[in-house]
């Protein structure tokens, strides 16, 4: 019999109402175990849970059916899965991790059906175990393919699971490859405005600013934002996930009062739709958070950071990737705001688990690397700040490239160490190399090639070099009116 079908009869068995069935019998069976401690009642939750012993007892004597026990709790476990995602979603996912991994000791991914697969895949997720997450999309995936072909809806959907995995692990360029897949295939069956054909477009868009793309990501959120205005309404919660996407492109490029009113106006519809603890309003609450403090408004960006921090390791934990990015930009704010010791402390963590979590070259490791030791370098530890600086440097331009913006905002920063210690030269030829990247990657006026240039004219004041320092002063100054103009 095929494992839906043995679900079904389970299922429909356990709904009878006959004679055989008697609530009364259930409660006083379930009072006798819990006398012995066997199992336990979850008043608030309504929920049961067993003993381990129990567990293990179960286990040792189900012997050969213990496989095919196994994948039918898996499969009731993934069909009790709701396709919405609200905020009791999420927290129902979350209790779910323990049974999964419980009902799954005996199972290979490549054992069960893909529709089951893809919901497991979810559990893991929400827990930000992504080398899980990705075995059971890849079997989805693979699967659907061999069976449905590579055009089938369902096929498209384990791609785009999967190319979202990539870029949760900030494996970019994997996931660009599979969205522009997906994208060109719904294009061709369901047409250039069908909402899952601009869902793929809006997921492609987060991969180009990701890259450091943002031209390519605006130029994508803006035809997305339009697209899904017409065709899904302004109240949309797809419509509001463009702008945040949108809202994203222009912070990047520190177009920030574009940012903060697409943010604004995400976070209090996410808020009254999801819920103010669900994951996606407390992201776009970290967003906007971001932005005041790019604006100089510390204080506001403190108060919202610290809020996410303590919302994200309630709901998700203190390992969880959200959690530590929310404790990585609260950091930052601290920085800002000369709470180097505060800083510090929260940098040295979020390195600390991202190694152990990811691995030594991770790019969001290296990232928390660079900003750690922009900490130390405003602490006046410019020694302990080069050697981390170094250490990114070398191993963002393998993992990276060397036109990365984290890259190059490293190379900066390097920069910078070295003219502190009085090692002009070497100052003086990265900052020549990485303000030219700079110019060509990302703009003559974005704010982060204007932080460059100013560095270099320091450098040249420090050299000896006036003229060199006031023709780079100027154009800061030129750019930078110019940009605040347009």
């Amino acid at each position: 019999m095929e494992l839906q079908d043995q679900v079904t009869n389970l299922l429909n068995q356990l709904g009878k109402q006959d004679l055989d069935w008697s609530s009364w019998t259930f409660q006083k069976v379930v009072m006798r175990l819990g006398s012995h401690s066997l199992i336990e009642h979850d008043h608030q939750n309504h929920t049961y849970s067993i003993h381990p012993l129990v567990h293990h007892w179960s286990g040792t004597t189900m012997k050969g059916s213990r496989h095919d026990m196994q994948k039918l709790i898996l499969t009731i476990i993934a069909i009790s899965l709701a396709l919405t995602g609200t905020d009791e979603d999420h927290k129902y996912r979350r209790k779910l991790l323990k049974h999964t991994i419980n009902s799954i000791a005996s199972v290979k991914p490549e054992d069960i059906n893909p529709l089951v697969g893809m919901n497991i895949a979810r559990i893991y997720s929400i827990h930000g175990r992504w080398k899980d997450t990705e075995a059971f999309e890849v079997m989805a995936m693979e699967k659907r393919k061999r069976v449905l072909g590579d055009d089938h809806p369902d096929t498209l959907k384990s791609m785009e699971a999967l190319a979202e995995t990539y870029w949760s692990r900030s494996r970019w360029s994997e996931a660009e490859a599979l969205y522009l897949v997906v994208v060109e295939k719904r294009k061709l069956v369901l047409g250039d405005d069908h909402p899952d054909t601009l869902q793929s477009m809006g997921n492609l868009a987060s991969t180009y600013w990701s890259q450091g793309r943002w031209s390519d990501a605006e130029a994508l959120d803006l035809v997305v934002l339009e697209k899904r205005k017409l065709v899904l309404g302004g109240d949309h919660p797809d419509t509001f996930e463009s702008m945040g996407n949108l809202a994203t492109s222009y912070f990047h490029q520190g177009h920030w009062k574009k940012a903060e009113a697409l943010q604004a106006v995400v976070v209090e519809k996410r808020m009254q739709l999801l819920g103010e603890d669900h994951p996606h309003a407390l992201k776009a609450m970290g967003h906007l958070a971001g932005t005041y403090k790019n604006q100089g408004r510390l204080d506001n960006a403190e108060a919202l950071q610290l809020v996410v921090l303590e919302k994200m390791k309630r709901l998700l934990g203190d390992d969880h990737f959200d959690t530590l990015k929310a404790m990585d930009n609260l950091a930052s704010t601290y920085r800002e705001m000369g709470r180097l010791k505060d800083a510090e402390a929260l940098e040295v963590l979020v390195l600390e688990k991202r190694k152990l979590l990811l691995d030594d070259e991770h790019p969001l490791t290296l990232r928390a690397m660079s900003n750690l030791a922009i900490t130390y370098w405003k602490q006046g530890r410019s020694n302990d700040a080069e050697v981390l600086q170094v250490e990114a440097m070398e191993k963002m331009k393998g993992v990276l490239g060397d036109e990365h913006h984290w890259a190059l905002e490293n190379m900066a920063n390097l920069a910078n160490t070295y003219r502190d210690q009085g090692r002009l030269k070497d100052a003086e030829a990265l900052g020549i190399g990485v303000m030219a990247k700079m110019k060509r990657v990302i703009g003559e006026d974005h704010p982060d090639t204007l932080k460059s240039m100013s560095s270099l004219a320091a450098t040249y004041r420090d050299l000896g070099c006036l003229d060199y320092a006031e023709g780079l002063e100027a154009a800061v100054e030129e750019n930078r009116n110019r940009r605040e103009g347009s």
